[in-house]
């Protein structure tokens, strides 16, 4: 990409007000995510103590936004949640996008067989019943796959298995987005040259194909990654997903729902970062797409 194209990119970027102000909100809530161990070595308090003497503090100069239901430190506990909520988002998006992206490339580039037999594996993903589908397997017993049993007793445990069950079933878009494309870009000059010089496939789809289809994919990825945070929420409030005692807006949320009327900013604080996060996401990625694709723009103001 050029010096020009990409100033030109940045300008149009800038323009979009509301996805300037999702992406500075996003990457507050990351600092402050990043930032949750020197928070709490700073305020003197462990965000695991249990302090039921404690419970449902109001706010105060130790505890500024109170205490949960166990005399934790709400604050930390949503700076740790924002962690792990963030860690899904991403990084199962990053996921989802790499899948689905060599599915579309090989599938577009090569065509015929190939091209029919993903894209019916794509129809058929698409057609599954994504949320009782992602119940099923999140409820599946890891003691009973042969695991190693450290790693099936640890606390992290869930936390990988929800990247890995949402990353499996959330690439089809991309993957139909990148098909699309790449069966435009293989008809292209550049392409064309390539395969002439005897170039082999993989390195066409690599360094010819792939950079410049990568536009779709950024997007996708970005309005994915909001999507991802709100269905790892959905299934940590149905106790399938991140489990305690580590924390996410889910399972706080989840913790939460008994005590609304008791105390009602353990609901309202996750419940609020929740909304805030995906709105935001949801908003980038549409800020991104008037970047990157100008004519969308255009034809969403018709």
């Amino acid at each position: 990409m050029t010096e020009a194209r990409s100033q030109t990119l940045w300008r149009r970027f800038l323009e979009h007000r509301l996805a300037v102000a999702s992406a500075l909100l996003l990457a507050l809530f990351a600092l402050l995510a990043l930032a949750a161990p020197l928070v709490e070595a700073s305020m003197g308090i462990d965000a695991r103590q249990v302090d039921l003497f404690n419970r449902f503090a109001a706010p105060d100069a130790q505890h500024p936004l109170g205490t949960d239901e166990a005399g934790r430190d709400l604050l930390l506990r949503l700076l740790y949640g924002g962690q792990v909520s963030l860690f899904v988002g991403l990084v199962t998006a990053l996921a989802s996008a790499a899948i689905g992206t060599a599915i579309g490339l090989a599938a577009g580039y090569h065509g015929g067989r190939l091209d029919r037999f993903l894209m019916r594996f794509t129809d058929g993903v698409i057609a599954l019943p994504l949320l009782p589908l992602l119940i099923i397997l999140a409820a599946v017993d890891l003691h009973k796959l042969p695991l190693p049993a450290d790693w099936v007793r640890s606390e992290s445990v869930n936390l990988y298995r929800i990247v890995v069950i949402i990353a499996l079933v959330g690439w089809t878009t991309v993957a139909r987005l990148v098909r699309g494309a790449t069966l435009s870009a293989r008809t292209r000059e550049y392409v064309r040259a390539a395969q002439a010089l005897g170039a082999e496939p993989l390195r066409i789809m690599l360094r010819h194909i792939l950079p410049n289809i990568a536009s779709p994919i950024v997007v996708a990825t970005t309005l994915s990654a909001g999507a991802i945070i709100l269905l790892e929420s959905v299934l940590s409030f149905l106790g399938l997903g991140i489990q305690p005692p580590v924390p996410s807006w889910g399972n706080m949320l989840t913790n939460a729902q008994e005590l609304i009327y008791a105390s009602p900013r353990l609901a309202t604080y996750p419940g609020l970062l929740i909304f805030l996060t995906v709105i935001a996401f949801n908003l980038l990625g549409d800020g991104l797409q008037d970047a990157l694709d100008p004519r969308a723009r255009a034809t969403r103001l018709r």
